[in-house]
Order: structure tokens, then sequence, then C-alpha cells
């Protein structure tokens, strides 16, 4: 545990349209939570797409070490990203708590991050910190290679494919905890397997039709799916769900394994686990990380072993 939390001041990044405008709706109760605890902070709005990523940068450049982000996956995929961009601190000097108010929340689940926002305060009071590791993503947008950085889940082919149809959903008003499930369905039965090569650490480890691929450092997405339910946020390695294509009644009688920890036991799927990944597909797969739709195939992964410092609960460590 650090320092007294009365001793610092805290940068906090709000998100106004996470959770379908919770975050602007939502912050005067969690600022008075601050308040009440003591936690000195100098609140800013984000006011489009990378604000966030750019006000970390410009944070971390006027000396804040200490960040809350309001907001969901996307808010601290943003933050995570402004975190490596900047060139003042090594990363992992700049704490980094969350209070969640996306609709998927993924990240903390991992972590035994409270959704009562009175303990996510509570645990920033605290600052029970641990060093996760972080992702790096090569991907093609435009004919132009592109890199990003990843704190949680990344998902290609069919992953990417419900993550396109649900952000349209949500674009044209849809809402609800079922939007995903519903976004997975129709999905479903439009979506092709693609012939994809995938190489880890140097060895091919698959080269057939593959209907979805999960890559990832922690172990939930799309709202509470366990895709990756053995990994280990700092062991340096991505654990690895490779879906080879299967039917839909296949899928309806398993569902429960995809949501309780057993997707291992769906025959379909592989498990893979690696520092270095490569994957080729034909034709090109898309590709989302954390909840965010990027570019397509090639796409290459690399780790960066305990890269950023995080605020988590004190159950989680004694775990």
């Amino acid at each position: 545990m650090e320092s007294s939390a009365k001793e610092v001041k805290w940068f906090v990044i709000v998100n106004p349209v996470a959770g379908s405008g919770r975050g602007l709706d939502h912050f005067p109760q969690i600022s008075k939570l601050l308040r009440d605890e003591h936690i000195l902070c100098e609140p800013v709005f984000t006011e489009h797409k990378f604000h966030a990523t750019e006000l970390t940068v410009w944070a971390v450049k006027q000396g804040y070490r200490h960040i809350i982000a309001v907001g969901g996956d996307g808010t601290l995929h943003e933050v995570v990203n402004g975190l490596f961009i900047q060139q003042e601190a090594d990363p992992r000097e700049v704490l980094l708590g969350v209070v969640a108010v996306g609709t998927g929340n993924d990240w903390m689940r991992m972590f035994g991050v409270p959704r009562r926002y009175q303990d996510a305060v509570r645990a920033i009071k605290e600052q029970y910190s641990f060093l996760q590791d972080v992702g790096v993503i090569s991907y093609e947008e435009s004919h132009y290679r592109q890199s990003r950085y990843m704190a949680n889940v990344a998902g290609a082919g069919f992953d990417a494919a419900v993550n396109r149809r649900f952000t349209h959903l949500q674009k044209k008003g849809r809402r609800g905890g079922w939007l995903y499930a519903w976004s997975m369905v129709q999905t479903f039965f439009g979506y092709k397997s693609t012939g994809v090569k995938v190489w880890i650490d140097d060895r091919l480890v698959y080269n057939n039709l593959l209907f979805s691929v999960a890559i990832g450092i922690c172990k939930y997405n799309g709202g509470g799916m366990q895709q990756l339910p053995d990994a280990v946020a700092d062991d340096g390695m991505f654990d690895v769900s490779l879906i080879r294509p299967i039917h839909f009644w296949h899928v309806l009688f398993r569902f429960r394994y995809l949501f309780n920890g057993g997707i291992y036991r769906i025959r379909h799927v592989l498990q893979e686990r690696g520092s270095r990944i490569r994957i080729e597909s034909s034709p090109e797969v898309s590709v989302e990380v954390d909840g965010e739709l990027l570019g397509e195939s090639p796409l290459e992964f690399s780790i960066l072993h305990r890269a950023i410092r995080i605020v988590v609960s004190k159950e989680f460590l004694e775990k």
C-alpha cells in the first residue's frame, strides 16, 4: 500500500457518455464520495473519442502520478494508451484507479474492483496496487501498419463481427443488458469461418478454418463471458482460445460454459498460451481490443511484463 491518499492529488478522467450517459448523470454522486473520503482530485470530462488518451498524456506531463478513470472498458483502454504514449514517466510510476460506469466493465471483474461506487472509491483511498501485464498489438488499417496497447482481451473473427454489430445497435439508441447476447445471435447466422494461420512463440499452432480467437491478459470480455478462464494478469503470457467452426446447437446447449469458466469443455475450443502471437488469414479478419474495433489481419501481439500499476481490491491481493 502506498502513502495516504490525502497527500496526493488525483486527476479524474470522466467519460460522460459511458454506460448510456451514466458517466455524466452519476458523477455528482461519485464526486461527493471522493470528497467524503478526503481524496483530492481534479475532474475533467472527455469531449470526443481518444480524448481520454490526450488527457492522460497531458496529466502525466503536468506531474500527476495518480489517475482515476470514470467510465467503461473503452475509457480504460484510452487511458492505458495515453500512459504509453507519454514520455515523462515510466507508466509503472502512475497509479491507475477505475470507477466503472460502463456497460461491460469486464476488466474490473478480474481484479475484484467493486461495482458499487462507494466501495470503488474506498479501494482507491486504500491504494492497494498490482502490476499487470500489457499487450501490444499491431494490425493493418487503411493499408498502414498501426499499433495499440491492450489491458484486457482482444478478439478476432466472430468476436470482432459481434462487436461491430453491438456498436451499431448502441449508436441506433438500443440499450439493455441483453444487447450483447442479441448481437451474438444475430451475427452468428451470417458469419463465415475464415482460413487462418496462428503462430505462438514462432510455433505454427493452427492452420485451418477458424471461427474466432480470443487473446488476453485477463479472463473476461463481452459483458462477463470467460473466454480465457485460466488467464493470469502478471505471468508474462497471453492466454489464447481458438474456436473452430461450430454449429449453433453446439453453442446453445453449452452456452453456460461461456460464463462459468468451462469453455474448454466445448471440444471446438482449443487452448494455447504464449508471449508472442502472429495471426494471418485469407480473407482478412477484423480485430477488436478491449471492446474497441480496430483494423484487420495480419495481427501481431507481444507482451510487456508487469507494465502498469492499477488499483485492485484487498481481496484480490490476498488471493
